[in-house]
């Protein structure tokens, strides 16, 4: 689908790291050189004409990102600098404010480094307690764990709507819904959910969203983290400077702007936000549920052909996203990543920044296969041949 728009696949290279980050469009790029070329000024700065475009143009997308999601105002849509950055600016400037030593913060053991190294620093800064909600079999959030793993002390629920290595896809709506009865906040991950499936914000009724650009056909240098309407005056910015403040004084009086200026100190990344609104644009035209639905056959198909090979081990087949997690039998997972970079296939291979999954899945490293909407099963049937090499074992050893 769509493949045309994407120069890097006409150089022979099969792309299957779009967990990690996706390909770029021409729109992109030309958005970017538009920029850059013709109307290359500072944002929220001037007063002359190609600055006020400026403004515009990156004003547009803030508001193209909240019709993506369906917030109900611009304000609660903070440009930041990637998902890691977002939930940063969430625990920080407003957990660290708002929990106490002694409070419970629940996550679990697939989650990004992102979304746990963070908390772990906020344990050691003002004591509160950092807990795991328990997996089911297949290395899945059930309901039944997350009402076992709340406590009384339980004061936020922190989690990937969708894991970067098992794929799987947590009922984020039933969670939150639960949660918020028993008054705890939930923070969610959508790194690997809003690229791929439509996500309602008002629906769902999370307290915090943060994801990144790079992983929906959109520039590297951007994030985004949406923040619920109510708690626009309780999140405090982390980073001071210009573009943030109405005024400060030489005795040190100062007023900070509202949502979402007060979290965007600095010049931000013009030139890729405004490309972004360009590339929302592309995948609203494309439709969000035509990318799902084009995953989930990739998916499917790929553990159908991969349950071919007899030396291949599959962690994740029940998985609902377009991420399989695999590891070939005697082989270490990053020579046979470096295996299939020979042939021009592009895998992922290590922990993949869940280096405490290990215990679940009982292996460290692993391979990964992640799928987007220009991916194809010719592609597959490729990666399948070179995995059934006769001498895939001499070669790699």
């Amino acid at each position: 689908m769509n493949r045309e728009d994407f120069n890097l696949l006409n150089n022979d290279i099969i792309y299957f790291d779009n967990g990690a980050t996706t390909l770029k469009p021409h729109i992109l790029i030309d958005s970017l050189a538009d920029y850059y070329n013709n109307y290359s000024a500072n944002a929220h700065r001037g007063d002359y004409d190609i600055s006020l475009k400026v403004d515009a143009m990156y004003e547009s997308t803030r508001e193209k990102v909240r019709k993506f999601i369906n917030a109900k105002t611009a304000k609660q849509i903070v440009f930041t600098c990637n998902t890691t950055d977002s939930i940063n600016k969430v625990v920080f400037g407003y957990f660290k404010n708002y929990l106490k030593k002694g409070d419970e913060v629940l996550i679990t053991v697939s989650e990004h480094a992102s979304n746990i190294l963070p908390w772990f620093e906020l344990k050691d800064e003002i004591g509160i307690n950092v807990n795991y909600i328990k997996l089911d079999s297949s290395h899945r959030v059930t309901m039944e764990n997350v009402k076992s793993a709340i406590t009384p002390n339980t004061k936020v629920i922190s989690i990937a709507h969708v894991t970067n290595v098992v794929g799987d896809t947590r009922p984020i709506k039933e969670i939150t819904h639960y949660a918020h009865k028993l008054g705890i906040k939930v923070l969610i991950d959508g790194a690997q959910s809003v690229p791929h499936k439509k996500i309602d914000v008002e629906d769902i009724d999370m307290d915090f969203l943060a994801f990144s650009a790079h992983k929906m056909c959109g520039p590297t240098g951007v994030g985004i983290l949406y923040v619920k309407e109510e708690l626009l005056n309780d999140i405090k910015p982390i980073i001071f400077g210009g573009g943030m403040n109405s005024y400060f004084e030489y005795d040190g009086k100062r007023e900070y702007k509202e949502m979402p200026y007060n979290l965007e100190a600095g010049t931000p990344n013009i030139a890729d936000v405004i490309a972004f609104g360009s590339v929302l644009n592309y995948l609203l035209k494309i439709g969000i549920s035509n990318i799902e639905k084009t995953e989930k056959e990739l998916k499917d198909y790929a553990i159908k052909r991969l349950k071919e090979i007899d030396n291949i081990i599959i962690y994740n087949e029940e998985c609902d996203s377009g991420i399989i997690t695999f590891n070939m039998k005697d082989i270490f997972s990053q020579d046979l990543a470096i295996y299939l970079n020979k042939y021009n296939i592009c895998v992922r291979a290590g922990n993949h920044c869940a280096k405490i999954l290990k215990g679940e899945l009982g292996i460290k490293n692993t391979c990964r296969i992640s799928f987007y909407f220009y991916n194809t099963k010719e592609e597959i049937d490729k990666l399948i041949k070179v995995l059934k090499n006769p001498n895939i074992y001499n070669e790699i050893i």
